[in-house]
């Protein structure tokens, strides 16, 4: 090579510096609604594509649980079965409009509603989480409450993989947030002052760190029937806090758990652990007790897209005495029914092509039949840059006769989407990204029909990396708009009156 056409290492630190500059725009800088305007590659990516939908309503009763918020308002899974079903409308993608809102680096992953529909929101961000009380119109906190800060428990696992104390809350029946703490602590906060206003202020803590040593952290907490509220640790402690005596119990299990929990009409708390579904209940001392244990084929590693080694779907009770999960098996993943009062397993089907296919986001319930997303590939935010995807698809597996039947397939890609269903319009929303040979970073929210699993429509909802959701979940309003959150904020997408 000649002299004139060596670069000097001035040059190559030049190039090197300007390529990581341009890579860290690209990371934390959108491309698209917010905080800057759109640029060449929005218009690379088709803003609405599809038609209207007409609704078509699907027929599932889930019960409403008495301690609970209202089914579709309660807590990440919308309920106590965790169907992730909503009674209610969604957007039917009549000219949907977009808007948005930025929190700066903050994911609120869990959205529930306030009987006066304003949003309740659990957020973290890589110093902790926080708690907001939300006007669902503009999107903006109207009150504030911060929790304990991160902590590191000795697991190794980094911020956006870390599960402890800031992914799963629930309101319950008298609109109070009640959220697990870094801190081994039970906080329940109110939600509004006595004239409604909004007012996030600690009615009640318990104290769980006699059963719950500093190297282990709350993960995930439900109530039961009764009101009892049952909390998992990432290391597998179970047990509750009694909602009359407020004395705190616990169950050693011995396996980790990275989901939250079901429970039943009939006093069963579902837990699945990375190598075994669980149904708990109470002994007659008023202690945690398994009522039952199946192990599943936990497979032989971690894929990448999920965040432990196991399933990765929190379990989904169904009608008629069954519940559901997915396991890690090789060289694919099957969704598994089992029968809640022996724990037998009723029957499973392979879902996805081989050597592709995880999931590490909750089934949804659609009547007959669930859901399944496929994860597999997506690793950390950095997996969907600059139109990079994961492998992607939708199966639905149908139950009937004793016999688990996939119906359809799609091939949309929900790196980590948390979809939900909407019964009165029969179309599952999920949150989508396309693969692009341009590099454009487009995210999409988009509908699928519950029964054939074709797309409807998909509007697009931004474009760079700030818009990924990174698992957290959609979530439907009481007046059929939907909000996702994402790294930075908040995205709605709603029909346009």
């Amino acid at each position: 090579m000649r002299d004139w056409l060596r670069p000097t290492r001035r040059v190559v630190a030049i190039w090197t510096g300007a390529v990581l500059a341009l890579v860290g725009i690209v990371i934390l800088i959108p491309d698209g609604y917010l905080p800057v305007p759109p640029g060449i590659g929005a218009m690379a990516a088709p803003r609405y594509t599809g038609r209207p939908a007409l609704p078509n309503p699907i027929e599932l009763d889930v019960p409403q649980h008495p301690r609970l918020a209202a089914n579709g308002s309660s807590s990440m899974h919308n309920d106590g079965w965790a169907s992730d079903a909503y009674a209610g409308p969604g957007p039917l993608g009549e000219s949907p409009e977009v808007d948005t809102a930025w929190y700066g680096v903050k994911e609120c992953a869990t959205l529930a509603f306030d009987t006066r529909k304003r949003l309740i929101a659990l957020c973290g961000s890589y110093s902790g989480p926080v708690l907001h009380v939300i006007d669902p119109e503009s999107m903006r906190p109207q009150d504030t409450f911060e929790l304990p800060a991160r902590r590191d428990n000795g697991n190794g696992k980094r911020p956006w993989e870390d599960l402890c104390g800031g992914a799963y809350f629930f309101l319950d029946d008298q609109d109070r947030a009640v959220v697990a703490t870094t801190e081994r602590t039970v906080v329940v906060l109110t939600t509004a002052d006595g004239d409604g206003e909004p007012d996030l202020t600690v009615q009640a803590t318990y104290d769980l760190t006699r059963q719950v040593p500093e190297d282990d952290c709350l993960i995930a907490l439900m109530p039961d029937w009764e009101g009892k509220i049952w909390y998992a640790t990432e290391d597998g402690r179970v047990g509750f806090v009694d909602n009359g005596t407020g004395k705190a119990t616990v169950r050693e299990l011995g396996e980790e758990i990275a989901n939250s929990l079901a429970v039943g009409r009939d006093g069963g708390v579902y837990a699945v652990t990375v190598d075994a579904l669980y149904r708990l209940g109470v002994d007659g001392a008023r202690r945690p007790t398994v009522r039952w244990r199946t192990p599943y084929d936990r497979g032989t590693r971690t894929k990448p897209g999920q965040l432990s080694r196991g399933s990765g779907t929190t379990p989904t009770i169904l009608p008629g005495g069954l519940v559901a999960i997915t396991d890690n098996a090789e060289p694919r993943m099957r969704v598994q029914v089992y029968d809640t009062a022996d724990g037998d397993l009723v029957c499973q089907r392979a879902v996805f092509a081989d050597g592709a296919s995880a999931t590490d986001n909750a089934l949804v319930s659609v009547g007959d039949g669930v859901i399944v997303e496929n994860n597999h590939g997506y690793r950390n935010p950095l997996s969907t840059l600059l139109g990079f995807t994961p492998e992607g698809g939708f199966a639905r597996v149908d139950v009937a006769g004793g016999k688990c039947e996939e119906t359809w397939t799609s091939e949309a890609i929900a790196p980590t989407s948390v979809a939900k269903v909407s019964l009165e319009t029969g179309l599952v929303y999920a949150y989508t990204k396309r693969s692009s040979l341009l590099g454009v970073n487009a995210w999409y929210f988009t509908a699928l029909d519950a029964r054939t699993g074709r797309t409807v429509w998909s509007v697009r909802v931004g474009i760079g990396s700030m818009f990924n959701n990174h698992y957290s979940a959609v979530t439907l309003a009481p007046d059929g708009s939907a909000y996702v959150a994402t790294l930075a904020g908040l995205v709605r997408v709603r029909d346009r009156s």
